[in-house]
C-alpha cells in the first residue's frame, strides 16, 4: 500500500507533462469516454440475438447521444421474464393453504360463468362454510378440483361448459377474470404477502418440479430467466423507463418485479376494484370503458390501452389507438397472442419468447420492420412446431372469437410461416 507521501510524490510525478508542469486535473482533460452499458449474459441468445439487442440498446439509450425524453421499455411477466406462471402459483398456494373465501354466491363471482359451473361449485365447496370465510381447500380435494377445473380447463368436472355469453376476445377471457375474482374479499398487501410466499416456495423447487393439489398436478417450480434479468438491468442503465405489463394480478406481480429491479409504479397488471380495503371481483377500466367486471384486462389489445394510459397519458377511446411514434414504448418483450399487440407497437425492437403461439409467432417471423427478435424458451424450451403457422387463413383472432387472416399495416396478408427458431 502507498504511504501518503508516496501517493503525493505520485500525484508530482503525473504532474510533469510534455517537458512542463501541469496540475494533475489538466492532464487528463477532456470529457471522460462514454460508459455504454452492456448485456453480459451470453448463454440462452440464440443466434445473434444478443447482438442486435445491444445495438438497440445503444442506438436508443443514453450512448446515442440524445438528451430526448428516456426511450420505454415494457415487458410482459409469465413465461417472458419467469418460467411459468405466477398466477397459476399463488391460487395453487392459497388452495393448499385454504386461503379462497367462499363467496356469497358462485354465480356471482363472474358474469360469463355458467349456471352448470355455479351449481357445480356450490355442490363441491358446500355452504357449511359461512360466506367470506375460507374454504377447507386443502383438504376438501372435490372443491379444489372443480375450482381448478373451471379454471384451467374451463369446464365442470361434468365436462359442461364454465363460461357462455359474449365477450371481446381481444380485450379480455373470463377466466383470467375469474382468478382475480376467487382472490376478492382479501387485502391487496395480503395477496401480495401470499404471491411471496408461493415465490419462495416455487424458487427453492428444482426446475421440473410438480406438485399436487386437490387431484391435478400443477407445475411447482418458477425461475426468473438470468437473461431477461441482465436485459432490464442493462436497458435501466442506459436510461430506459421499464415496466411491466401483466394480465396476472397486480399484487401478485408486486412480489415478484423487486427481483428484477423493477418497483411497484413501474408494474401494470389486473386490478380489482377495492372497496373498504378489499379486492372485489369488480376490475377498473381502461380507455372510454368505465369500471367493470372485467370486460376489459391487461390482456392483448387491452395491454395497448393500459400501456397508453399509463405510460403516456393518453385518455378516453384514443387509448385504443397506436399512437404516434413518440408515444410507444421503443421496445417491448412477450411471449404469446396476450401480448402481440403492445410487442408490435414498439418502435425499435420486439422481442418474441417463442411458445408457438400463432398471431405473435406470425408477426415475428414476417418480420415486416426488420426489427423483430426470436429467441426460444430459456429454461425447457419447446420443440419445433412442425405444421406452418396458419398466418394466411386462421393466425389472428377477432373481437367475436373467429380465427382470420393476418394483416400487416399495409393490408396486405402475411404468408403461412415455418417455425425456424426453437
Amino acid at each position: 500500500m502507498l504511504t501518503k507521501r508516496r501517493w503525493l510524490a505520485a500525484g508530482a510525478a503525473l504532474a510533469v507533462v510534455g517537458g512542463g508542469v501541469a496540475s494533475a486535473q489538466t492532464a487528463t482533460a477532456g470529457p471522460a469516454p462514454r460508459q455504454c452499458p452492456t448485456l453480459h449474459v451470453t448463454k440462452g441468445w440464440y443466434g445473434d440475438n444478443r447482438a442486435k439487442l445491444q445495438k438497440m440498446i445503444d442506438e436508443q439509450g443514453s450512448c446515442s447521444g440524445s438528451d430526448g425524453a428516456r426511450p420505454v421499455a415494457t415487458f410482459d411477466w409469465d413465461n417472458t421474464v419467469v418460467k411459468n406462471d405466477i398466477s397459476d402459483a399463488t391460487l395453487a398456494w392459497m388452495l393448499l393453504h385454504d386461503k379462497v373465501l367462499r363467496p356469497a354466491s358462485w354465480k356471482a363471482t363472474n358474469k360469463w360463468l355458467t349456471d352448470d359451473a355455479a351449481a357445480a361449485l356450490t355442490k363441491a365447496c358446500g355452504t357449511s362454510v359461512p360466506a367470506g370465510h375460507p374454504l377447507p381447500t386443502s383438504t376438501d380435494t372435490g372443491c379444489t378440483d372443480e375450482i381448478l377445473d373451471v379454471y384451467n380447463d374451463e369446464k365442470t368436472s361434468g365436462g359442461k361448459p364454465a363460461f357462455e355469453g359474449e365477450w371481446n376476445h381481444r380485450r379480455t377471457v373470463p377466466s383470467y377474470v375469474w382468478i382475480t375474482q376467487l382472490f376478492a374479499g382479501h387485502s391487496p398487501d395480503a395477496l401480495t404477502s401470499y404471491a411471496a410466499k408461493a415465490r419462495k416456495q416455487n424458487l427453492a423447487a428444482p426446475i421440473g418440479t410438480e406438485q399436487t393439489v386437490g387431484t391435478h398436478k400443477w407445475a411447482g417450480y418458477i425461475r426468473y430467466y438470468e437473461q431477461q434479468r441482465d436485459l432490464i438491468g442493462t436497458l435501466k442503465k442506459a436510461g430506459f423507463d421499464v415496466y411491466i405489463v401483466s394480465a396476472s394480478a397486480e399484487p401478485l406481480v408486486r412480489a415478484w418485479a423487486p427481483g428484477v429491479g423493477i418497483d411497484r409504479d413501474h408494474i401494470i397488471g389486473i386490478r380489482n376494484i377495492v372497496r373498504d380495503g378489499r379486492l372485489t371481483t369488480g376490475v377498473q377500466g381502461c380507455g372510454d370503458v368505465k369500471d367493470t367486471n372485467g370486460e376489459v384486462l391487461t390482456y392483448m389489445d387491452g395491454k395497448r390501452c393500459w400501456i397508453n394510459q399509463e405510460i403516456f397519458h393518453v385518455k378516453g377511446a384514443k387509448a385504443w389507438q397506436q399512437q404516434d411514434p413518440a408515444h410507444r414504448a421503443a421496445f417491448a418483450a412477450g411471449d404469446a397472442e396476450t401480448d402481440v399487440t403492445f410487442v408490435g407497437d414498439a418502435t425499435a425492437g420486439h422481442l418474441a419468447i417463442n411458445r408457438n403461439k400463432t398471431e405473435l409467432m406470425c408477426r415475428a417471423y414476417d418480420n415486416s420492420d426488420h426489427r423483430w427478435i426470436i429467441n426460444p424458451m430459456f429454461i425447457e424450451p419447446k420443440k419445433r412446431k412442425t405444421d406452418p403457422y396458419p398466418c394466411s387463413t386462421a393466425g389472428s383472432v377477432q373481437p367475436d372469437g373467429t380465427l382470420a387472416p393476418i394483416h400487416r399495416p399495409d393490408g396486405s396478408v402475411i404468408p403461412d410461416q415455418q417455425d425456424t427458431v426453437y
